[in-house]
């Protein structure tokens, strides 16, 4: 170590020292750097603040110094990119240097492949050269010090009410940073135990606005949903790239999208007419997004970085800028638009005999809604019709105002598409995938952003017809790239850990269902299950259980098969707008094809691993905030309901109480056993009841009955139900000592209820 000159110190010697220091510098440690003593200290204390307001230096959490416009020696970061050589990149987590640009540090990993985009570390930084470098001490769970919640006013003080559902803590606000009640607040930890408040470094804006949830969910999974100013400038250059004379023209087809009335953006397309061989020649367009979207532009490390466009009931977090997701590479109807066209020859027994690829220009004959399609194609099939117009009167009026009815349309595209999906969906039956039939929840929203209704999404024919379509491009993009040797994105689905089985026996035996552990376990065998199961109160459960079962889907490079689909290869292939896997499954057919720029580079064809963990980890980022700010969307549209007796389902049983949701809505409450009465309850956790010791009224998962909305927190998501009664449970005999209501546990193998998100 450097012998410091003792003495009181200059400025210059003391931003030396700062600069130099092996470990953190604080007060204490330039003290006693250059020997100074009690009243030299005071007069240090005075020397730092001087430089501290003069814009010398700054000071880091635990009062160690640092230059002004530096960094600590010791801070906290968050990963923010990894490159195609594989570098981790990080950025401090808090950056208050005005005028000073936000330095970027590359990590050196201890272990290569551990730190995915979103991870906070706690590192030492060191600066070499221009650059810094970042030590990784530990990894931090997210948001350890960062509060995010809305301020609410009570006894002339104003307290935080946190978004997480599992803490219902309220902070004491010490600094609330001219924020006022009713805001929306990312705060930190202030203070020592056991008075630790909160401080408000950032303003949200009003948190039960309209489009407020959403927000809530960006912020707190740090999903970067602003494009800088130079990409944007980017977007519009590409945008306005010329879609070239190579192209194989498809524009004389009647190629058609159908997709959700209320779609941002339209990936995919379909055609099929009949062939000579009694199967069907079908073709899946798909945008071309690898032509305008190149590798190593700002655009694809954009896009990299964001992983997925994230979609909630208020907007979309596109992936890509709008100019392309919506607008240039979205394929609409009557202009011509550059796509990567898959080319199906399918057999009469609804099997992919062949299939080739081609970079394709398009010009759409419809947009379609799936509603309006199921009505064209009933309306069209209906017997009445055959009869003649009359009988079959007008055709029902269209969910998207800007369809026309068009019989010639409906005859040379939606009837040869349903004829040929007739076949494909054949061999589906036959090839016995995983058949989970959990409906999706669908919030209407007026234009103010104000919620209209709650309600399962209908799932019609023209769903899986398009579904069906896409699997069987996406199955050929998987075989393809396999036999021209090149890299495949593969979407993964393993089959369940035995673990995951055992618990699912041990369910099934309390609904009196063996289970044989030693057999093969295909999808049909769950579909075998859920058949034993029948239409009983149970049976949402029942999948839910089969669901919680399965693995987590996940992108890579080696093929494991998708267990759900029943499939040996299969990959992503049919929505680059808002997935990077497919854009790399994309690149990857460019490339092996030969069919022009934008094709997979050698850089990323050696890293495909990586960047499969990196987008599966940003892929369940979103599902977790999808479904975090349906949750408060629901919790929204029941507050108004607060007090009122509804039709619920127990959804889950713990020795604290049991869960519901309210049949037909949706959302996740607690019943608190302290709110069943005084009576004893015994907790059977193989079983998933609750049993009255002396009444043996039962609480059990798939049990239907009428719950009592006490509170439904939009901020959080949370509900709390109770009995319609107030008390415990109809014929429940009260404790004589008038004790707290207690429940017994009976030990029993703890089933794993983590839940898992279905993807195909």
């Amino acid at each position: 170590m450097t012998r410091r000159p003792q003495g009181f110190p200059t400025r210059e010697q003391i931003l030396d020292f700062i600069a130099t220091s092996d470990q953190p510098a604080g007060k204490r440690e330039i003290a006693r750097a250059f020997g100074l003593h009690a009243q030299d200290k005071i007069a240090l204390k005075a020397l730092l603040k001087d430089m501290a307001d003069e814009g010398l230096i700054d000071s880091a959490p635990g009062r160690a110094f640092h230059k002004m416009g530096g960094l600590p020696k010791v801070t906290v970061l968050r990963i923010v990119d990894v490159d195609d050589g594989g570098n981790v990149w990080a950025q401090p987590e808090r950056w208050e240097a005005e005028g000073v640009p936000e330095p970027r540090l590359r990590v050196r990993e201890r272990k290569r492949g551990a730190l995915g985009i979103g991870a906070r570390i706690l590192a030492r930084t060191e600066e070499i050269g221009g650059g810094w470098i970042a030590h990784p001490m530990k990894v931090l769970p997210k948001g350890e010090d960062n509060l995010m919640g809305v301020l609410r006013e009570e006894g002339g003080k104003l307290f935080l009410m946190g978004l997480d559902k599992k803490d219902r803590r309220d902070w004491l606000v010490s600094d609330a940073g001219g924020a006022e009640a009713g805001e929306l607040v990312i705060a930190e930890r202030a203070g020592r135990p056991p008075r630790i408040t909160a401080r408000v470094v950032e303003r949200l804006g009003e948190a039960f606005a309209p489009r407020s949830f959403s927000m809530i969910a960006i912020h707190k999974h740090g999903i970067p949903h602003i494009f800088s100013g130079e990409l944007l400038d980017e977007a519009k250059r590409v945008a306005a790239l010329p879609l070239g004379d190579d192209r194989e023209d498809l524009r004389h087809l009647p190629i058609v999208a159908i997709d959700p009335v209320d779609a941002r953006d339209h990936d995919d397309a379909v055609w099929a007419q009949p062939n000579d061989d009694g199967g069907w020649d079908a073709i899946v367009a798909i945008a071309d997004v690898s032509f305008y979207v190149r590798p190593g532009s700002l655009l694809d490390k954009e896009a990299r970085k964001r992983g997925n466009s994230v979609y909630f009931p208020d907007r979309v977090v596109p992936m890509l800028p709008e100019i392309l997701s919506a607008d240039v590479c979205s394929l609409k109807e009557g202009v011509d638009r550059a796509a990567l066209a898959c080319h199906l020859k399918i057999s009469a027994k609804g099997q992919i005999e062949s299939w080739r690829f081609s970079r394709a220009v398009v010009r759409l004959a419809a947009n379609i809604a799936y509603e309006d399609a199921q009505a064209a194609i009933d309306h069209h099939m209906s017997p009445q019709r055959k009869l003649g117009p009359q009988a079959a009167g007008e055709a029902p009026a269209a969910r998207d105002p800007s369809f026309r009815w068009d019989d010639e349309l409906v005859e040379a595209s939606l009837v040869p598409l349903w004829a040929c999906w007739r076949a494909l969906n054949a061999a589906r039956d036959d090839r016995e995938p995983l058949d989970l039939d959990l409906p999706e929840r669908r919030i209407a929203l007026d234009e103010q952003g104000r919620i209209l209704s709650v309600a399962p999404r209908e799932r019609l024919d023209a769903h899986k017809l398009i579904e069906d379509y896409m699997i069987a491009a996406n199955v050929a993009a998987a075989k393809a790239l396999e036999a021209k040797k090149m890299p495949v994105m593969y979407r993964v689905h393993e089959p369940p850990a035995r673990e995951k089985l055992v618990a699912l026996k041990d369910y099934l035996k309390t609904l009196g269902i063996e289970f044989a552990l030693g057999q093969v376990i295909r999808p049909a065998t769950f579909n075998r299950l859920l058949e034993k199961v029948g239409d009983s109160d149970f049976r949402p459960q029942a999948m839910e259980q089969v669901l919680r079962t399965q693995t987590q889907a996940y992108y890579g490079p080696q093929n494991a098969g998708h267990f759900g689909l029943a499939l040996g290869s299969y990959a992503h292939f049919t929505s680059p707008i808002r997935r990077y896997a497919d854009l790399m499954v994309h690149r990857a057919l460019v490339e092996g094809y030969r069919l022009g720029p934008g094709g997979l580079t050698a850089d990323e064809a050696s890293n495909f691993e990586r960047i499969g963990e990196a987008i599966s980890a940003l892929e369940r980022r979103a599902m977790e905030a999808e479904r975090e700010t349906v949750d408060r969307y629901v919790a929204a549209y029941l507050s108004q309901h607060v007090g009122e007796v509804m039709e619920a389902r127990i959804t889950g049983v713990q020795s604290f109480g049991f869960f519901a949701t309210v049949e037909g809505v949706g959302g996740d409450g607690l019943v608190p056993a302290r709110d069943l009465g005084s009576e004893y309850f015994r907790w059977d956790e193989a079983a998933q009841r609750l049993i009255g010791e002396h009444s043996g009224t039962e609480f059990a998962v798939g049990q239907r009955l009428q719950l009592r909305l006490a509170e439904a927190n939009p901020v959080s998501g949370a509900l709390r139900f109770e009995l319609p009664d107030g008390k415990g449970s109809a014929g429940a005999h009260e404790d004589r000592r008038g004790r707290p209501p207690r429940v017994l546990k009976r030990r029993g193998r703890p089933a794993n209820i983590r839940h898992q998100g279905r993807k195909r």
